[in-house]
């Protein structure tokens, strides 16, 4: 998910950014709709396993239908192959590049693999690395540890389960709505300090308001579905294009930690009174809604192509400073009406 993730953010612009991710994410909460009438058909976890996983082989089509990002190549030197491939994307949009295009420079430094160090090297990479990994982390462990815990209180486990899904769907539409407007650290940090105290108003509450309590850890749900979704983009907007995909992938390796360790702070914690795993959830919640207002704002800007973009982020811009493109296509450099390559 990660890749393909990280790929579309490369292959479109600034102004398309938010809905690309955030379509990507609907089609995961979609997936999380469906689940509940595939355990309900298939009764057995092993049935369950390949119904889920049997669909992930057309994934291997993706390499004839899928062009390389002309980020990438071009940060390979394949100039060539990226230009090709951005003429083909102009083509099917109805467009030309203009021959400023031909004039694409590639650098002639040596082209080195990414490594963990460069994630930690400089102390705006650093920040973000740190504060990044923690978010993932937190988003997992209180997404999962929610979703389970119908297991522990819910009545009807396949109904509840699909409505606390369907309880995402808002979520796309608020990012939507909110992202373009106040930017993204604020909406990032609302939701996770929301979920937070969702959660821990949730263990206050007594069991005989059980509406309340189940509005509330809705709401915990919703919250923590908005920073599931913000951080997957915001983290490619951060890491600069030799570094996205490495970058990002080894985040959201927290994300994995975090849904491993989730079932068993739940599980072991709720033995001692139910209500504790929550509070836990709260605590992280609202710590990482005042980590990420430390992150750097990217609404707007170009995706960053180097470690020293990175570094600038959040920084003044010079007026005199050359603006870099922020995509292969772009409108300004399209015309209808242009020379094609």
């Amino acid at each position: 998910m990660t890749s393909h993730l990280v790929s579309v953010t490369e292959l479109v612009g600034s102004k398309q950014r938010r809905i690309v991710g955030i379509v990507v994410q609907m089609f995961f909460t979609l997936g999380v709709m469906i689940i509940p009438g595939i355990a309900y058909l298939i009764p057995t976890w092993q049935g369950i396993q390949l119904a889920i996983s049997l669909p992930n082989f057309l994934f291997l089509l993706y390499y004839w239908f899928i062009p390389e990002s002309p980020r990438w190549l071009l940060i390979r030197k394949k100039k060539d192959k990226a230009l090709h491939i951005m003429a083909d994307i102009a083509r099917h949009n109805g467009r030309y590049l203009t021959p400023n295009y031909c004039q694409i420079t590639v650098s002639e430094e040596e082209v080195t693999n990414p490594a963990c160090m460069d994630l930690v090297r400089t102390p705006q990479m650093r920040k973000c690395t740190i504060i990044l990994m923690y978010a993932w982390f937190t988003s997992a462990v209180i997404y999962q540890g929610l979703v389970m815990r119908l297991g522990i209180v819910s009545g009807s486990l396949y109904t509840d389960f699909f409505i606390s899904a369907v309880v995402e769907l808002p979520a796309a539409i608020l990012i939507l709505l909110s992202i373009d407007r106040v930017g993204r650290r604020l909406p990032f940090a609302l939701s996770n300090a929301g979920a937070g105290v969702a959660c821990l108003i949730t263990a206050a509450i007594s069991t005989d308001l059980l509406w309340l309590k189940i509005t509330l850890a809705t709401l915990g749900r919703l919250g923590i579905t908005m920073a599931f979704e913000i951080v997957y983009f915001i983290n490619t907007e951060l890491y600069p294009t030799p570094l996205r995909n490495f970058g990002v992938s080894l985040c959201s390796g927290m994300c994995d930690l975090g849904g491993i360790i989730a079932p068993f702070l739940l599980f072991r914690l709720a033995e001692l009174w139910v209500e504790l795993p929550l509070i836990i959830f709260g605590i992280l919640g609202l710590i990482c809604g005042g980590l990420v207002l430390l992150l750097p704002e990217t609404m707007g800007i170009s995706l960053p192509e180097t470690i020293e973009d990175v570094e600038n982020l959040g920084r003044p811009r010079r007026n005199d400073k050359k603006e870099k493109m922020d995509t292969p296509i772009l409108d300004s450099h399209l015309k209808s009406d242009s020379v094609k390559l």
